[in-house]
């Protein structure tokens, strides 16, 4: 592991910060032992003081990363009046940490429907049931409402919530970061101005 570790380098990395991302999460779901698509989530509310929290990637492409979520939580309606994120994935097993900033869009309606028709069933009734980030009187509270949800769509299909959906961080920045004996750690930023796939590389000081 820690031979592998030494390879990040600006000069062999290539310029291609989504391959090089693909390559290193294909080796965390090798080695994590859960959730190597788990990714800490930052915004900011309307005072300016940030807010984090775990979410999972489900998407990613040249559009940007994907995520779904209930945009009457906390972080929807934080990222709907910012219409910014930022991004950080620590894979403990490999060493290894991403990081990404940049603004972000809704998924197409199209997207969101055919993510939502891939869960369980019993999560799409939890998005049905759950009001998100708000004040839960009991769990009872929260039970009933899933029990009045499974009844009310029985056998039949399960529509998505309206406030239910995704969005698309789309980096202007991504930060490639290996662990390095006394804390000499090996970082490579990939920077754009715009939203294309001309990026520059620098490697900063640990």
């Amino acid at each position: 592991m820690a031979e592998e570790n030494l390879k990040l380098d600006e000069t062999t990395v290539g310029s291609d910060p989504l391959a090089l991302f693909a390559s290193w999460l294909d080796e965390a779901f090798a080695s994590e032992p859960n959730d190597a698509n788990a990714l800490s989530l930052a915004t900011v509310d309307g005072s300016g003081l940030p807010d984090v929290r775990m979410v999972l990637l489900k998407d990613f492409d040249s559009r940007g990363f994907a995520f779904y979520t209930n945009f009457e939580s906390a972080k929807g309606r934080q990222i709907l009046a910012s219409q910014k994120a930022a991004m950080c994935f620590h894979w403990k097993s490999r060493r290894r940490q991403v990081r990404l900033r940049g603004p972000v869009v809704v998924v197409a309606d199209d997207e969101a429907d055919a993510y939502y028709a891939s869960r369980p069933r019993g999560s799409r009734i939890g998005a049905w049931a759950s009001e998100q980030s708000r004040p839960l009187e009991s769990r009872a509270v929260l039970e009933a409402a899933v029990a009045r949800y499974t009844d009310q769509f029985g056998e039949g299909d399960i529509p998505r919530p309206t406030r239910w959906s995704g969005f698309r961080l789309q980096p202007l920045s991504i930060e490639f970061w290996q662990d390095g004996a006394y804390r000499l750690h090996d970082r490579i930023a990939f920077t754009r101005a715009v939203l294309d796939d001309v990026w520059s590389i620098a490697r900063l000081y640990p």
